[in-house]
């Protein structure tokens, strides 16, 4: 065992690349002797004994450079949950550190619910809480997170070893939770991997399909890009600029996503491979650039500057896109090599432990476990956490330069209250590029922003919620309101459960009673009734949340499955351009019912904007003077209604025909069956994610045994 563990720590001390003290090394060989007895006599699914699970967790976080305690939390992260090792011991052994971030990582998945709660109940929060509780850990202290991301890393790698509806559930929750967290992290290297792991599993097929085809390509393409490898190297060394260069091609997943987005083949994705330069420092990046342009010619608009104004999670390079000598279209990065240990391992893994900290990473430090907070405490729904977690950004500027990342949508409130709560609390007014604009005024990318104070200003009205965008204001306003009010919110909140309960022809205990019995004060992180009455007064809870409970049985609830009219209607929230512009009234036209990727148009009528596809018949005769482009706006996150006509053999083939469209992630909505003579005729009414989706599953229906043909309505 002496053996083992000293090899493990002479792996350690090669990944992290630095001498370990003999105290380091002592602590690194104790955990892995105390973890490995403790583990004893446990398999994983793959049949491996279950240590082998955190010697790799310990091994990835020393490959992301983290400090040795992160690396014995990693070690030991399972031995409390699973093996009884108490956290005093842990602590007694290894320090309150190492004890803190094990214990964070045990909490997280430690629940203690209300057994009452019915199963799928239970399912649902379980999940909810389980998240919560690690965005909590998280906001305390950031190594918690990324020993989880570690484990869940691992899990994944391993994830063939599971049945099918486990790997498509981790798979799913991977991608909408865990990858998101690290590309918040800024930790690209395990984002990637997570994206496409997470795609290999929930689309197989497509995965391999798309990863044979990319493969292809390189092996292809490589001769060319080497040569404009060696072009760049050889005028850089001409300058007297060191630099690495070297070719890389984008992940699988970013690439299939953004042919997705995009309604595009393979062939018309250009961006998929790309050069990167790294040089000594921030200097010669820009010298760099310059030297690139001065060989080929920039695509307008493809050169991003993201030194000078880096993402929300500290990422920094210059991007830019030429066109070569031989007419290919060729993106290249550019950073030094400070920024691209950054961009792999990320800032909060790279820095915060070890290195003096700079006003602008704490803050980022800062402003990321505020949104942590935020989501744990408000967030109450999967689609909560996703929504908070996948927001996009917006840079703005102070009057003295200073960057300030915001969420899209963002207004003058939510700029006050992240320069600080009492900026927010006194503001008066706001001038974005010099001129007043009002409270409700959405700010764009690169806006300088000055807010107005009025010190004698009494603190924020309720009334800014309804134009606050980012989490923290909305969080800070509900604060100060809730501190100043909270006697006559629990009276108003009171007041509004009086009604409902009359409505309702229950009493207020009775209803009160049945709430805490379903779990729905756990759900909604409720301590009190007064608390209830609070979240009540400020619109935390809907009034229609309840009646709907007190309304509808169970039974009645299973049965509520969407008519196609109402899952169309329901798509007038799915973002569309109109003539370039987000928000522009529009709805999706029942007579060819578009889905992302066809190309469409927008009609003028009374209702706002029709959304059809450019080839329904319903508008050839429409004047040219009623038509408006319009453009699909990150449709990936929806679901969209289409009718598909298949004519099968017999009914023997219907059930064929439900297993591919469900195994491929379809959704059918309405089935109709009419009889002909040599045929059955299908009309199938069912929800997909775009145009790319919906021939996948008509490929699939045609290549199936006794159906004749596939057409779309």
């Amino acid at each position: 065992m002496l053996i083992e563990s000293k090899s493990y720590e002479k792996e350690v001390e090669k990944l992290l690349n630095v001498r370990l003290t003999k105290r380091e090394k002592e602590l690194i060989r104790a955990a892995y002797d105390l973890a490995e007895i403790a583990h004893s006599g446990q398999y994983r699914d793959s049949g491996e004994e279950f240590f082998e699970h955190p010697k790799s967790v310990g091994l990835i976080l020393a490959g992301l450079k983290m400090d040795v305690d992160t690396i014995i939390a990693g070690l030991l992260h399972d031995v409390v949950e699973d093996c009884g090792v108490s956290i005093d011991k842990i602590k007694d052994l290894f320090g309150i550190d190492v004890a803190n971030i094990v214990s964070g990582v045990t909490k997280i998945s430690n629940l203690k619910l209300n057994e009452r709660l019915n199963e799928k109940d239970m399912k649902s929060l379980e999940k909810v809480e389980t998240i919560r509780k690690m965005l909590f850990a998280m906001s305390e202290d950031i190594r918690v997170i990324i020993v989880k991301l570690a484990d869940r890393l691992h899990n994944m790698r391993t994830l063939e070893f599971v049945d099918r509806k486990k790997q498509i559930a981790k798979a799913d929750e991977t991608l909408k939770i865990y990858a998101p967290i690290a590309h918040r992290l800024g930790i690209y290297k395990i984002k990637e991997e997570l994206e496409d792991l997470s795609f290999r599993f929930l689309y197989p097929d497509t995965y391999f399909d798309l990863k044979t085809k990319i493969e292809e390509k390189l092996r292809l393409g490589q001769n060319r890009l080497d040569e404009y490898a060696q072009i760049i190297k050889q005028e850089l060394d001409n300058q007297k600029i060191k630099a690495m260069v070297e070719g890389r091609s984008k992940h699988l997943y970013s690439i299939w996503d953004k042919m997705i987005r995009k309604g595009k083949t393979l062939d018309e994705i250009y961006d998929y491979i790309a050069l990167r330069i790294i040089t000594e420092d921030q200097n010669k990046c820009y010298a760099a650039l310059g030297i690139i342009h001065s060989i080929w010619s920039p695509i307008p608009g493809r050169i991003k500057d993201y030194i000078a104004t880096p993402k929300f999670n500290g990422y920094k390079s210059l991007h830019t896109t030429v066109i070569t000598h031989k007419g290919d279209p060729l993106e290249i990065q550019i950073r030094d090599w400070k920024m691209h240990e950054e961009a792999e391992y990320g800032l909060a893994a790279h820095w915060v432990y070890k290195e003096g900290v700079s006003p602008e990473k704490l803050k980022f430090l800062n402003d990321l476990m505020e949104l942590h907070r935020y989501i744990a405490q408000n967030a109450f729904e999967l689609k909560d956490i996703e929504t908070n977690l996948l927001s996009k950004e917006i840079f703005v500027f102070t009057p003295k330069g200073e960057i300030i990342h915001l969420p899209r949508g963002a207004t003058p409130i939510d700029f006050a209250f992240a320069i600080h709560t009492e900026v927010g609390n006194h503001f008066s007014g706001a001038k974005v590029n010099s001129k007043l604009v009002p409270i409700s005024h959405k700010l764009q990318t690169g806006d300088i922003v000055e807010i107005l104070i009025n010190r004698n200003f009494q603190g924020p009205s309720i009334d800014w919620l309804k134009y606050a965008q980012s989490p923290k204001t909305i969080s800070k306003i509900k604060k100060y309101y809730r501190q100043k009010n909270e006697v006559e919110l629990i009276e108003r909140g009171r007041d509004k459960f009086r009604e409902l309960s009359k409505k309702l022809n229950f009493s207020m205990d009775e209803i009160l009673e049945k709430l805490k019995e379903i779990g729905f004060y756990i759900k909604y992180n409720i301590k009190s009734d007064e608390e209830f009455f609070i979240k009540l007064s400020l619109e935390d809870i809907s009034i229609n949340t309840i009646r709907n409970i007190f309304t509808l049985s169970e039974k009645e609830e299973e049965k509520m499955v969407p008519t196609v009219e109402k899952s169309i209607s329901n798509r007038k929230g799915i973002s569309v351009l109109v003539d370039g512009e987000e928000g522009v009234e529009s709805y999706f036209a029942k007579c060819c019912m578009p889905v992302p990727g066809d190309e469409i148009i927008g009609v003028i009528t009374r209702r706002g904007i029709g959304i059809h596809r450019k080839d329904c018949n319903n508008i050839q005769d429409i004047d040219e003077s009623k038509k408006v482009t319009v453009e699909w706006n990150e449709y990936n996150q929806n679901k969209f209604s289409t009718v598909l006509l298949i004519d099968v053999e017999s009914k023997n083939v219907l059930n064929n025909v439900r297993n591919v469209i469900n195994n491929e992630g379809g959704h059918i909505e309405k089935f109709e069956m009419r009889n002909n003579s040599n045929y059955l005729n299908l009309r199938i009414y069912l929800s997909v994610q775009n145009l790319k989706h919906l021939s996948l599953l008509s490929n699939k229906l045609k290549n199936s045994k006794g159906v004749y043909s596939v057409r779309r309505v």
